[in-house]
């Protein structure tokens, strides 16, 4: 398969290594140094594109990839104010669209266990909840991508909670998310139910970079041949059934 990397950091070389491993081709490595030559970028050039960028740079290149019809596995957060414009644009062009905030097979396993605890824990109201995430000092955005999605898990099964907020203290109808940036931390998430008698928690703790970057390169193998709006979800049942 011809795989083009938009974005060419820890994370793009770390899903370069994996692809090759795999016996993939990367036809194009493009950042901020050489951004000209996404205009290369095409259907008949390219099979998937693997968008791991930046907040700054996710827009403009998924923008630019649904208008050319191309198929995009994407993973870069924090510009998903603009996800129902790309998505649109994806249908609009027959193009392929698959996002998600984490592509490590265990964290997608940990999404639907959290969505299990949450529906468990809805009708004990006496139990706060929490969220925290670390990463590693050079994640732009905060709250993570992986603790949002967390935070819309519970509240899907639990009616109580309406929204979520960052590094402040929760009002009862809200989810608190607390972040931190330190040193080479690839990623860590917990969520704790705490109420005066006990503490209820769960936590996935990311090792390396390599769980995220194998999955991403499952989803791109997996959407070669799709058009449409996918995530995760879907890779993972179709794998399950």
């Amino acid at each position: 398969m011809k795989i083009a990397l938009l974005g060419y950091g820890k994370m793009g070389k770390a899903i370069e290594a994996i692809a090759v491993q795999r016996g993939h081709e990367i036809v194009a490595k493009i950042d901020l140094n050489n951004a000209a030559e996404r205009e290369n970028l095409s259907p008949e050039s390219v099979d998937v594109v693997i968008e791991f960028s930046s907040p700054h740079s996710a827009y403009d290149n998924l923008k630019f990839c649904m208008q050319k019809g191309l198929k995009v596995v994407c993973g870069t957060t924090g510009w998903l104010d603009k996800r129902t414009e790309i998505e649109g644009l994806a249908t609009e062009n027959q193009a392929a669209f698959f996002y998600a905030s984490n592509y490590s097979i265990g964290v997608n396993l940990f999404f639907q266990l959290n969505k299990i605890l949450a529906r468990i824990m809805a009708p004990h109201q006496q139990y706060e909840i929490f969220t925290s995430e670390i990463h590693h000092t050079e994640k732009l955005d905060a709250p993570s991508g992986t603790a949002i999605t967390l935070a819309e898990g519970i509240m899907e099964n639990n009616p109580a909670k309406t929204s979520w907020v960052s590094n402040e203290i929760p009002k009862a109808s809200e989810i608190g998310i607390w972040s931190s940036r330190e040193g080479k931390v690839p990623g860590t998430h917990a969520i704790k139910y705490i109420s005066e008698v006990d503490e209820i928690e769960i936590k996935h703790t990311a090792y390396s970079r390599t769980g995220f970057a194998f999955g991403a390169v499952l989803a791109a193998e997996w959407l070669r041949d799709k058009t449409g709006i996918f995530g995760m979800e879907d890779l993972l049942n179709e794998k399950a059934s």
